[in-house]
């Protein structure tokens, strides 16, 4: 059915530590809290878009094992469509996170076990569901190769793309010319576009460095401050929704990129979804969890109606 979202992207299993502060090398330090959870961001992005009312087919692997149960669990109560390659000798990935308990900021390894091995066979195996998608979205923890397959076949069929381009770190050349949107945060504007990141005009300016290297639009998200659009006609600052207290901050990016899919798809105009998926990123920074944290379509549109 036409409104269908296809996502590429990564599962891992978050194992997430709270405490006062990160450890130095040879430290070892009491955590006042420990959680095991689903992530990866493409798999969050998926819990979230579906969340919002998206119709999402996910294209992963995993391996056969407890992290792989976790991931169908997760992805059956979101109303996720799985469309996952099962490696029997690999390890499903998983990532060590720290969280700040004063903050809420967080620090994040991945190991992506066999959806490293994500390749271009992937999205040729799954060919037919670009056929009738209206959005693809993809992010870099799978290898770039795919991610450009994938951006390409959507390309072909008219879907609209989202690259993430996380985490931070060079693209192949041409990669931001298939990008309808590109979607990175401070940390990735900068290493994309050489400009440091810190206020609403230096995002302005990276945000006109990707254009100029092909996106169609660029939107450099901002945490607290919000997301600047800049589509090189409207540069717009969209503030941040205010949900309540920060308790943690790991999926807030992927419930943004998640919401904005789905928003998209089901033909909002691109500033009204920045503003849907900001609401949904506001929420999600209230509740502790990456996909557990993402919001339903309705406490967005609450939030919304709430905000005005």
């Amino acid at each position: 059915m036409r409104g269908r979202i296809v996502i590429l992207g990564v599962f891992v299993a978050d194992t997430a530590y709270r405490a006062a502060r990160m450890p130095r090398p040879g430290e070892t330090l009491l955590g006042s809290e420990f959680r095991l959870g689903p992530g990866g961001k493409g798999s969050n992005q998926a819990v979230a878009a579906a969340r919002s009312g998206g119709a999402v087919h996910l294209i992963t692997r995993l391996g056969r094992d407890s992290f792989a149960r976790m991931a169908h669990e997760t992805w059956r109560a979101a109303g996720v469509v799985a469309e996952v390659t099962t490696d029997d000798e690999g390890f499903t990935g998983a990532a060590g996170i720290f969280v700040e308990e004063s903050s809420g900021n967080n620090a994040i390894i991945i190991c992506p076990g066999v959806a490293g091995d994500i390749g271009p066979e992937d999205i040729t195996r799954n060919a037919a569901l670009f056929r009738d998608a209206r959005v693809f979205m993809t992010q870099l923890e799978q290898p770039a190769e795919a991610a450009m397959h994938g951006l390409k076949l959507a390309r072909e069929n008219g879907a609209t793309t989202i690259l993430n381009p996380a985490p931070a770190g060079g693209l192949p050349e041409g990669m931001l010319a298939l990008c309808d949107y590109v979607t990175p945060n401070e940390t990735e504007a900068e290493a994309l576009s050489g400009i440091a990141v810190a206020s609403v005009d230096d995002a302005c300016r990276a945000a006109l460095a990707l254009l100029d290297q092909g996106a169609g639009a660029a939107l450099v998200t901002l945490g607290e401050n919000g997301v600047l659009y800049h589509d090189g006609r409207d540069a717009v600052h969209v503030p941040a929704f205010d949900a309540g207290p920060a308790l943690d901050t790991t999926g807030a990016g992927d419930a943004f990129n998640g919401a904005l899919a789905a928003a998209l798809a089901r033909g909002d105009a691109p500033l009204e979804a920045v503003r849907f998926g900001c609401a949904a990123a506001a929420i999600s920074v209230t509740r502790h969890g990456t996909a557990a944290a993402m919001p339903s379509l309705e406490e967005v549109h609450a939030l919304m109606r709430r905000a005005g």
